[in-house]
């Protein structure tokens, strides 16, 4: 279902989030239920997190909006296929191939810069991104639109 579609039908009863995410990924329209990592371009985390059965989740990440480093290249991103899709609060790498993968990728853009790998950072906690909190397992939608979240 559109997102437009989606908050006519249900207006407040969702969050919009109006920080300008770019569509990355080959999937255009993906949602699920909430997963969350909270990090700061440490990409450990997320890694694990997409490396493991995600059972059609969504995994938002919350990097503090730093394009300082990527957070997702494309040989992780390529183990999250089985799952619903990745939004980034922060910078993505390897963006041609990642657009050739079905998989839904939302992310503020891109930078080559490698991240950190020490493990910092908490998973599945509430994060918030633009003013909108993401709960695990909450239901989120995104397409070329936007985001929608379960408040």
């Amino acid at each position: 279902m559109n997102t437009a579609d989606l908050y006519d039908e249900r207006g407040d009863a969702l969050a919009s989030v109006s920080l300008q995410f770019q569509s990355l990924g080959g999937r255009s329209h993906f949602s699920g239920p909430v997963r969350t990592i909270r990090c700061f371009q440490d990409n450990a985390l997320v890694k694990s997190t997409l490396g493991s059965p995600g059972n059609g989740a969504v995994l938002v990440v919350d990097g503090g909006g730093s394009l300082g480093t990527a957070l997702m290249g494309d040989m992780i991103a390529e183990s999250a296929v089985a799952n619903g899709g990745v939004v980034i609060n922060g910078a993505i790498r390897d963006r041609l191939a990642i657009a050739e993968l079905d998989l839904g990728v939302k992310a503020l853009g891109s930078n080559p810069r490698k991240s950190r790998k020490a493990g910092a950072g908490e998973v599945d906690v509430d994060v918030v991104i633009d003013g909108v909190t993401f709960r695990p397992g909450a239901t989120v939608w995104c397409d070329p639109d936007g985001i929608l979240v379960e408040p």
